[in-house]
C-alpha cells in the first residue's frame, strides 16, 4: 500500500507540485521586483551600519545606484544585499571620500563583485597603498576613475545630483582626512551635506566660501563625531534637521565625542547613531525628507 501511494503520487501529483512551487517563485520575484520598482519616484539614501566606518548608499529617483565609501572591510556587502535587488548588482557610481581603511576597507570587494559604472577619488593619495589597490582593481575591472574637484556635478537621474563642494584643488601629501571629499546630495528642496573625515579648518573654509549655501536637511557628521570636526560655524551655517554619526559600537577612539554631542544639543539637532539604530535610512520625494521606520 505504501509502495503504491508513493508511486501514485509522483505520477500523478509531480506535475501540479512543480507548477504550483514555480508560481509561488514567480510571484514572490514579481513582489520582490514590484516594491524595488514602486521606490522609483523617490530618492533613498541610507547610512550603512558598518562599524566604526562610513558608507553610504543611494538609489536616486529613477533606480540608480551610488556608493559613498565601502566601512572597514567586507561587511559592506553584507550591507549592500539588503539595499540592492539581488537579481541588479549595478552600482552605477562609487565614490571614495579618502583612502584611510574605515572609508575604504571594504572598496575592493565592492569594485571586485558589482558592476559599477565609474569611481571618484580625491586628489593627492598615489602614494598610499590602500589607494594603490584600489585604483588597480579599478583598472582590472576596467572602471573609470574621476578625481575629485569641487564644482563637479554627478548627475544621479531622476533630478537627483551630487554636487562636489571639497577639495577645490590638488593636494600633495599631508593627511588623508584634511582632503576628504565633502559633498551635497541634493534632490528638489532636499540636501544632504555629507563631510567624510574633514577637520574643522575645512569646514570653517567651506563656511567662508558658501555660507548660507550650505543649508541642508540632513548633515552626516565628520569624523564619526569626533571633537576635531562639527564646529559651530558648520552647525550654524548647515542649520539641520538631523545629524547622522557613523560610528561602530563601543569603539576605541570614545567617538562621538561628547564636546560635539553638546554642540549638537546647543544647537537643537537631534542626531541618530549607526551603533544604536543600525542601518538608517531617509527617503525624499524632492519637498520633503523623512526616516523611513
Amino acid at each position: 500500500m505504501k509502495g503504491n501511494y508513493l508511486k501514485f503520487f509522483t505520477k500523478k501529483h509531480y506535475a501540479k507540485l512543480a507548477f504550483l512551487l514555480g508560481l509561488c517563485v514567480s510571484v514572490f520575484f514579481f513582489a520582490y521586483v514590484l516594491s524595488h520598482e514602486l521606490r522609483q519616484g523617490k530618492l533613498t539614501i541610507s547610512f550603512l551600519d558598518v562599524g566604526q566606518g562610513d558608507s553610504i548608499y543611494i538609489e536616486s529617483p529613477v533606480g540608480n545606484h551610488a556608493l559613498i565609501d565601502a566601512g572597514p572591510g567586507s561587511i559592506v556587502l553584507r550591507r549592500l544585499g539588503n539595499e540592492l535587488p539581488f537579481y541588479d548588482r549595478r552600482i552605477d557610481f562609487v565614490m571614495e571620500t579618502h583612502p584611510d581603511l574605515d572609508h575604504s576597507g571594504g572598496m575592493p570587494s565592492v569594485l571586485s563583485r558589482d558592476d559599477v559604472g565609474a569611481l571618484m577619488v580625491s586628489p593627492g593619495n598615489s602614494l598610499n597603498k590602500q589607494e594603490q589597490l584600489v585604483e588597480r582593481i579599478a583598472k582590472t575591472e576596467e572602471i573609470p576613475v574621476v578625481i575629485a574637484k569641487r564644482g563637479q556635478v554627478v548627475d544621479l537621474g531622476g533630478g537627483a545630483t551630487l554636487r562636489i563642494l571639497f577639495p577645490d584643488r590638488y593636494i600633495e601629501g599631508g593627511d588623508t582626512n584634511d582632503k576628504s571629499i565633502v559633498s551635497e546630495l541634493i534632490y528638489g528642496k532636499t540636501r544632504v551635506l555629507m563631510t567624510a573625515d574633514e577637520p574643522q579648518a575645512v569646514e570653517n573654509y567651506l563656511a567662508s566660501l558658501d555660507g548660507d549655501n550650505l543649508k541642508a536637511d540632513i548633515l552626516k557628521l565628520g569624523h564619526h563625531g569626533s571633537k576635531t570636526a562639527t564646529g559651530e560655524a558648520l552647525l550654524g551655517y548647515v542649520k539641520p534637521s538631523f545629524a547622522i554619526i557613523s560610528v561602530g559600537k563601543d569603539n576605541k577612539y570614545g567617538h562621538p565625542n561628547k564636546e560635539t554631542l553638546d554642540k549638537l544639543a546647543k544647537f537643537g539637532v537631534p542626531y541618530l547613531r549607526t551603533d544604536e539604530q543600525g542601518t538608517i535610512t531617509f527617503v525624499s520625494d524632492g519637498n520633503t525628507i523623512a526616516q523611513k521606520k
